[in-house]
């Protein structure tokens, strides 16, 4: 009987201990919860200048820039690619125009101007928000001189006010042929709009690269800034008050570079000739009618050659993160809408957000469209990138993704994981960035990459080197391949173009992405 009773005692004390640790435990894990929520709702500090330097993301940019230098058309200055030459010098001549200069597309020797102009804008974006970045790793230079050579072309393909010469070269002979830049034959036609065959959409995408170059040359060329600027503001003009969409009007680029409509390309240069200029009258466009025509607020959408609204919603962001009262009280509304918009892209992104897209892989790689697969993540990536120091320069310590909440260091763990990807932490285990890594793509699909330097060579009997078994005899350098299929596989084939060829608008938003994580990161108040 008394053994019985100090057995129910014992037993009693134990379950009493229990209760009581329950208890305990409970009131820790609120205390601790409302510590976390509370220092969650504390702004992360500000990064000081750049400082120590990720070498990986060090590496990969100095390789990623030189696929610029690899892709350039003229007479070439300084020239560091051994295998590159002279091109297209009479680029433009039936039209008294110097044409030669600006950047060949892809792996064929056409200048469309559409998406070259894109990754003079986005090249621009890159070197305002991260030239501190890229200058500690010694690329500032680089970057500025690549630009220039296109925005060199630009100036000269635009004649006059309501004149654009929008392509040299005509992509079915071009594409008839397989030899090197340097010694091709094919003709080069010119593609021109005007007021009676618009291009709002090629017309207003060329302001917006002259416009945000105009400021990357303001402190260093103050009269090549000038032209820039004088340039980009006709080229507005023209396109919103002569309104087109340039494929409907010139159908033979539907098949290579088709644009949705204009209606993005005029806010993306607006917005670009406000921070340009500080004229209220670009921040009315897009705040006005025409952000409620265009803006497609609160519907996130893919940043890219033919869709710039994600990026002018991103760029928008900065003047309600950053201007002063009075801009906001006359404008406010209109940018706030912007900025919802913009959380809502970046909400998307985020794996872990509640309205997180399934369009990615399994390994976690965004993943919109087979063709040049690695454009969208890239550019998602660069666009996290930037928001997120948006929201630490600020002190704005989180967004909300409906019922969960991001700090500036969950976009960047996203930009980086998409960076990382890229460069090889993948299924794959190899980089997509050409010369970066121990395994990279052999069989680039590239003409002056697969021809040796010193073959001669005509239009038609290149293609033996087209369909030849051996890897390409010259490294295109810094080139970001296609990318991978929706089941991470990669086939590594020069004709396999789907996947394996490189582009140079692609460049310009891994160049972006890369300065981002190069070392610590904040923001610019002001681009101007």
């Amino acid at each position: 009987m008394g053994g019985k009773s100090r057995s129910r005692g014992c037993c009693g004390w134990f379950i009493a201990f229990v209760i009581f640790a329950l208890v305990v435990g409970a009131v820790v894990y609120t205390i601790k919860k409302k510590i976390d929520n509370s220092d969650s709702d504390k702004p992360a500090p500000v990064p000081g200048p750049p400082g120590a330097i990720e070498q990986k993301y060090s590496t990969a940019l100095k390789t990623a820039m030189q696929f610029f230098d690899v892709q350039k058309s003229g007479k070439l200055e300084n020239n560091k690619i051994s295998w590159r030459g002279d091109s297209a010098l009479k680029d433009g001549k039936q039209a008294n125009l110097d044409l030669s200069k600006g950047m060949y597309d892809a792996g064929d020797h056409m200048k469309f101007g559409f998406p070259m102009a894109f990754t003079a804008s986005v090249l621009s974006w890159a070197i305002l928000e991260y030239g501190d970045q890229m200058d500690a790793v010694g690329q500032l230079e680089p970057a500025q001189d690549s630009l220039k050579w296109i925005t060199d072309f630009l100036i000269n393909a635009h004649p006059s006010e309501n004149v654009l010469y929008i392509q040299v070269g005509d992509p079915v002979a071009d594409h008839k042929c397989w030899d090197r830049p340097e010694t091709m034959t094919e003709e080069r036609p010119l593609t021109q709009v005007n007021t009676s065959c618009p291009g709002s959409d090629v017309a207003a995408e060329t302001a917006a690269a002259m416009a945000s170059a105009s400021l990357v040359f303001k402190k260093s060329d103050s009269t090549y800034s000038s032209t820039l600027l004088k340039h980009a503001k006709q080229l507005f003009t023209f396109a919103d008050k002569y309104r087109g969409i340039y494929s409907e009007n010139i159908p033979d680029v539907q098949i290579y570079y088709n644009s949705t409509g204009y209606g993005d390309e005029l806010l993306w240069a607006a917005t670009w000739l406000y921070h340009a200029t500080g004229d209220n009258s670009y921040l009315q466009y897009v705040t006005g009618e025409n952000g409620e025509e265009f803006a497609q607020w609160g519907s996130p959408t893919w940043f890219s050659w033919d869709n710039k609204l994600a990026g002018a919603q991103v760029l928008l962001s900065r003047l309600s993160f950053f201007k002063e009262k009075e801009l906001l009280s006359s404008y406010g509304s209109g940018l706030q809408k912007y900025r919802k918009s913009a959380e809502a892209v970046i909400c998307g992104l985020l794996p872990d957000s509640p309205t997180a897209t399934k369009s990615r892989t399994n390994d976690g790689l965004i993943w919109v469209s087979e063709w040049n697969a690695l454009q969208h993540p890239v550019a998602s990536a660069f666009l996290a990138a930037v928001y997120s120091d948006y929201m630490l320069t600020s002190q704005t310590p989180k967004i909300e993704c409906d019922s969960d909440s991001f700090t500036p260091s969950d976009l960047r763990d996203f930009a980086r994981s998409q960076a990382d990807y890229v460069l090889g932490k993948n299924p794959m285990h190899m980089s997509f960035l050409v010369g970066y890594g121990k395994k990279f793509p052999q069989f680039v699909h590239h003409r002056g990459a697969s021809i040796p330097a010193d073959a001669s060579t005509g239009c038609k009997d290149g293609f033996q080197w087209l369909d030849s078994s051996d890897p390409n005899p010259n490294v295109a350098t810094g080139a970001l391949v296609g990318g991978p299929f929706l089941n991470e596989t990669y086939i590594d084939s020069r004709n396999n173009s789907e996947q394996a060829e490189p582009s140079t608008y692609n460049s310009a938003v891994l160049v972006g992405l890369l300065s981002s994580l190069v070392t610590t990161s904040s923001a610019l108040k002001s681009l101007s």
